[in-house]
């Protein structure tokens, strides 16, 4: 017997019901031939927490409308189960999305010509990385700092249709893994040029992604993962280089290795969700660093103006609710912020800071950070777009120490002021200021003299790279300036004492005697060019170099008096080596250039013998 229908209250006829079974059991038949080749679609999870969107891992969470020509399965009267199934999942292609992206990549080939802060210069120093277009009206490139470097570069671009254009530094961020460059969009003849748009919001556990760049210095290669982390500890190279920090990064196994540094991670409607920085040596973790802070740099750099950054010389941390509470967070404050940020699992605590820094004396390590100007605050994003915003006023901190409360009142310092655009060329070494990267590395105070290389004229001191010069023939040196004051008085030739110390035993001071070197090599300043900003779709104004000032020449070389020496009495027995004792001398001697197969510029204590060859001169065999 037929059922009436439930929403009509009328039966179909026999016929009607006949043809539906028939027609549903051919749908059934086709059905199991076609899902022998399409998969079916994955389940639609719904939240089931609070802290963790498990609805971002489902297809239909990344993908909120259907792929074209997929309407999805039929429901309604007449639908039976066969006949909702029966439609295969036709899941979307990378295709037209890498097919657009690809376009927009470019190869990069740098190499340092100058050691400066973390930096270094010479035989090893040419490499190869990955940039995207993010611009292309002004021909910007975006890249990992480490790319962009903060030391004078060469560099140029490789486009995807082999066209090669020159490229020149423009930003570079004092702390963060990011930095532009630029090229003269005019020059590229034979291609019409793709940008590819930052959306950071995006970025959400489960998301397919793709790293389209030059990994292992392939021409292109396109690697696939998914999004696994949003809130990984930034990853650390080692002390004395450089470090990212105060920043979330984003986490995927997608196995990108040397080469691949500043490539787009893409998703499949063609956005870049981040920016890949870093990669595990032994496993397939790749790390990406998150965009936010990068589309308000690149938002000022367009509208040219200088790119506002804070600081209080502090590295905060983002930890876990359950190690907050160790360090004395109340269960009402938490609850507070449970309450307030539902997608949160932990807070900001200070981590280390430095010292005769904007915080030195008020913050302590372990200083857990509850609110910044009577917002409660929780992520970097939140806390550094106070400081970015903050530059050179005073901003109100609360902050849980213990079980208690404090507000403190901090002034934000410019941290483009403690990063370094300058150094001096002297005696075939590099020194500048000591930068905030490596003070912080060595919990050191944020400035003094930093050696960048040691040259001909420092190394015959031994104050070799990594060290920080303290004073030069007695005359205190504890900025830039007046390391270049104390250098002008010292005439060519002069052996002067130097103090100094390494950064990996400051509590070490050394006071060596150093040989002045005006003659073989420059005294120089260079200074980065200050025009370097975006003021229109030209780049008439922008050099990406660096401008060098010479330095006066030197004093007058002041005349050497003459000294006597004493010898010792010896045995009357060794009467014929008492005789030849004076005429052995040490010989120290340092070579300001390597030539002629020579492998080192310093040789010690090597001894010759003093023959007389007339009556008024001797020389030395």
């Amino acid at each position: 017997m037929v059922k009436p229908d439930p929403l009509t209250n009328t039966a179909p006829s026999a016929n009607t019901a006949e043809d539906h079974s028939l027609k549903a059991a051919k749908e059934s038949i086709s059905a199991a031939a076609t899902m022998e080749q399409h998969p079916a679609p994955p389940r639609v999870f719904r939240n089931r927490s609070k802290s963790i969107a498990f609805g971002t891992l489902a297809w239909t969470c990344n993908q909120p409308k259907f792929p074209m020509g997929y309407e999805g399965p039929a429901v309604g009267y007449g639908a039976t189960p066969a006949a909702a199934t029966a439609v295969p999942f036709k899941a979307r292609s990378w295709e037209p999305t890498l097919e657009k992206a690809i376009k927009a990549i470019i190869s990069i080939k740098a190499n340092h010509v100058r050691s400066f802060d973390t930096e270094t210069s010479g035989k090893f120093c040419a490499y190869s990385a990955t940039g995207f277009v993010v611009d292309a009206a002004r021909g910007l490139v975006l890249s990992n700092r480490h790319v962009v470097s903060p030391a004078p570069i060469v560099a140029q671009a490789v486009l995807t249709n082999y066209e090669e254009v020159d490229l020149k530094p423009i930003y570079r961020d004092p702390v963060h893994d990011f930095g532009f460059l630029q090229f003269d969009p005019a020059k590229v003849k034979f291609m019409d040029l793709v940008e590819i748009p930052l959306s950071p919001e995006r970025a959400k556990v489960g998301l397919e992604i793709r790293v389209v760049g030059n990994d292992a210095g392939e021409k292109l290669s396109i690697l696939a993962g998914t999004l696994a982390r949003l809130d990984r500890r930034a990853p650390e190279y080692g002390v004395g280089e450089y470090n990212d920090f105060n920043t979330f990064y984003l986490q995927a196994a997608s196995g990108t290795s040397g080469g691949s540094s500043g490539s787009p991670v893409l998703d499949i409607d063609g956005y870049a969700v981040a920016l890949n920085a870093g990669g595990a040596s032994k496993a397939s973790s790749s790390y990406y660093l998150p965009l936010d802070r990068v589309k308000r740099a690149l938002k000022y750099l367009q509208e040219g103006q200088t790119v506002p950054r804070g600081t209080l010389q502090t590295e905060f941390e983002y930890l876990p609710y359950d190690e907050v509470r160790r360090l004395g967070l109340k269960s009402s404050f938490e609850e507070k912020v449970r309450r307030k940020f539902p997608d949160e699992n932990g807070m900001l605590v200070v981590r280390s800071l430095l010292p005769r820094g904007p915080a030195d004396g008020l913050l302590v390590p372990g200083d857990i950070v509850i609110a910044v100007n009577g917002d409660m605050v929780t992520n970097f994003i939140h806390l550094f777009s106070v400081l970015d915003d903050s530059v050179d006023k005073t901003i109100s901190i609360t902050i849980s120490r213990g079980k208690k409360l404090h507000e403190l009142q901090l002034v934000v310092q410019d941290l483009h002021s403690i990063t370094p655009n300058r150094f001096v060329e002297i005696g075939g070494g590099i020194v500048n200021e000591l930068s905030y990267q490596l003070a912080k590395g060595y919990s050191q105070p944020v400035g003094g003299v930093y050696v960048a290389t040691s040259g001909h004229m420092l190394a015959s001191a031994s104050a070799w790279r990594k060290s920080v010069i303290v004073s030069v023939n007695n005359i205190p040196t504890p900025n830039l300036d007046a390391f270049i004051e104390a250098m002008k008085t010292l005439p060519d030739g002069a052996r002067v004492p130097i103090r100094f110390y390494s950064l990996t035993k400051a509590y070490k001071e050394k006071v060596m005697i150093m040989h002045v070197d005006r003659h073989w090599h420059k005294f120089r300043v260079a200074v980065r060019d200050a025009r370097s900003r975006i003021d229109c779709l030209t780049i008439k104004d922008i050099s990406g170099l660096w401008n060098f000032t010479d330095m006066p020449p030197p004093p007058a070389i002041h005349s050497y008096t003459s000294a006597t020496a004493t010898f010792p009495s010896l045995d009357p027995s060794l009467s014929l080596a008492e005789k030849l004792m004076p005429s052995f001398v040490a010989i120290d001697f340092h070579l300001p250039y390597l030539v002629d197969g020579m492998k080192n510029t310093q040789y010690e204590e090597d001894f010759g013998w003093a023959i007389s060859l007339l009556t008024e001169r001797r020389k030395l065999l």
